[in-house]
C-alpha cells in the first residue's frame, strides 16, 4: 500500500485497532462519569454558589474530554476504513505517500508532513 510493505501494514493496523479498542472503553468511561455529573442540577438547588461553579466547570471539563476522544476515535475508524479501501498511507490533500516514519507516530494521519504543516500555518 503505497510504499508499505506487508509487514507495516499488519504492525498499522495493529495499532489502529489497539488504538480504537482503547477509546472505546476510555469513551465508556468518560461517559459513565458525565452520567454521574447529569444530575448536578438538583444539587445545584442545595449547594452554595462556589459549588455550583465548581460542578459546571467540571461538568464542561467532562464534556471537553468527552469531544476529544470522539473525535480521536473518528481518526481512527477513519484510518482503519481507508485500509480497507487501498487508500491507507495517501495524503488526502495531495494525494502523495505519507511516510511511514509519519504513520508511526500517527497511524492515523491524514496528511503528508508537507500538507499537514501548512494546515498548521496561521493565514498571513
Amino acid at each position: 500500500m503505497h510504499g508499505l510493505d506487508p509487514e507495516q501494514i499488519a504492525s498499522l493496523r495493529k495499532r489502529l485497532e489497539q488504538a480504537r479498542a482503547a477509546l472505546f472503553e476510555q469513551l465508556a468511561g468518560e461517559l459513565d462519569v458525565q452520567a454521574g455529573t447529569a444530575g448536578a442540577p438538583l444539587r445545584e438547588l442545595e449547594a452554595s454558589p462556589a459549588d455550583n461553579a465548581s460542578n459546571r466547570t467540571l461538568s464542561e471539563l467532562v464534556q471537553g474530554t468527552v469531544d476529544h476522544t470522539a473525535r480521536q476515535l473518528k481518526l481512527v475508524r477513519h484510518a482503519l476504513g481507508k485500509l480497507e479501501d487501498g487508500d491507507y498511507g495517501l495524503c488526502e490533500q495531495c494525494g502523495g505517500a505519507i511516510g511511514h516514519s509519519r504513520l508511526e507516530a500517527r497511524p492515523e494521519a491524514r496528511l503528508c508532513i508537507v500538507c499537514q504543516t501548512r494546515a498548521e500555518r496561521p493565514p498571513r
